[in-house]
């Protein structure tokens, strides 16, 4: 049998139809803009005005103890700054009526010093090394303020050293002292039995011959000022007296003497 032949293009055409016979290709399908669900799935599109957002049971435990916290640091941080608001208001408050206090009534400081002293139960001439002191002390007390009075009130303390030991304690009186009064404040202070080293009784012996006695008094008391119908709270004056006498009896006199004071703003 005699074979066929075909042109160059007709044969390359028979085999691709004989081969395309043999082996038909699939056609292929169009590509999907979006996905395509799985069978039985739905798509429901809802606008994002109305989604809310709702947390998963095992995380609603969670987010509930999360919002109460938020809630709790708010009103603590809301708290806070309203208590350093207030304050703040009231600091600016009192430094205004301070202030104006001050422009009305021109209020002075109070004047301290030691008038007297009388000391009894100290021989530094006696055998025996034990003294039992016994002083009175007079201390002047001056307010010139014309429209300005002092409440002295309890708690006080007036104590008298010797070479920084301790000599005897008592306290001031309480009392009231008016605008543009002198007040002499009899005070008198006792002390326990001392027992006297041998230098120190040289000391004291040697200080009384010759007219020379150092002392130190120290006073602390709590006072009010009253301005009209109205009174301050309780501050602390301070009174310190280096005083020299020149005899450790009943007759002593100040030879000399030099004090300051100072307040504190609260007791």
């Amino acid at each position: 049998m005699a074979d066929r032949v075909y042109p160059s293009g007709d044969h390359e055409t028979a085999s691709s139809t004989q081969n395309s016979s043999e082996h038909p290709l699939r056609p292929i399908p169009p590509s999907p803009e979006k996905p395509v669900p799985p069978p039985g799935t739905y798509v429901i599109q809802i606008p994002k005005d109305q989604v809310y957002r709702v947390p998963p049971p095992e995380n609603a435990h969670r987010f509930q103890n999360y919002t109460r916290r938020k809630s709790s640091r708010s009103r603590c941080r809301f708290f806070l700054c309203s208590l350093l608001a207030s304050i703040s208001i009231l600091t600016i408050l009192a430094g205004i009526s301070a202030a104006v206090l001050y422009l009305v009534f021109r209020p002075e400081s109070p004047n301290f010093s030691v008038d007297s002293i009388a000391i009894n139960g100290i021989n530094a001439t006696a055998s025996s090394s034990e003294i039992t002191p016994a002083i009175d002390v007079v201390i002047r007390a001056e307010n010139p303020n014309n429209k300005l009075g002092i409440f002295y009130r309890k708690q006080s303390s007036v104590n008298v050293f010797y070479s920084d030991v301790e000599l005897c304690n008592g306290v001031l009186p309480a009392f009231y002292q008016p605008a543009n009064n002198v007040t002499a404040l009899k005070t008198a202070l006792t002390g326990p039995g001392i027992q006297l080293t041998a230098e120190m009784k040289k000391s004291l012996r040697e200080s009384e011959k010759k007219g020379k006695v150092p002392l130190k008094l120290k006073m602390k008391a709590p006072v009010k000022f009253k301005v009209g119908s109205v009174k301050t709270w309780t501050v602390a004056v301070k009174l310190g007296c280096d005083l020299t006498v020149d005899k450790l009896t009943a007759k002593a006199k100040i030879v000399s003497k030099s004090c300051d004071y100072s307040w504190k703003l609260w007791w």
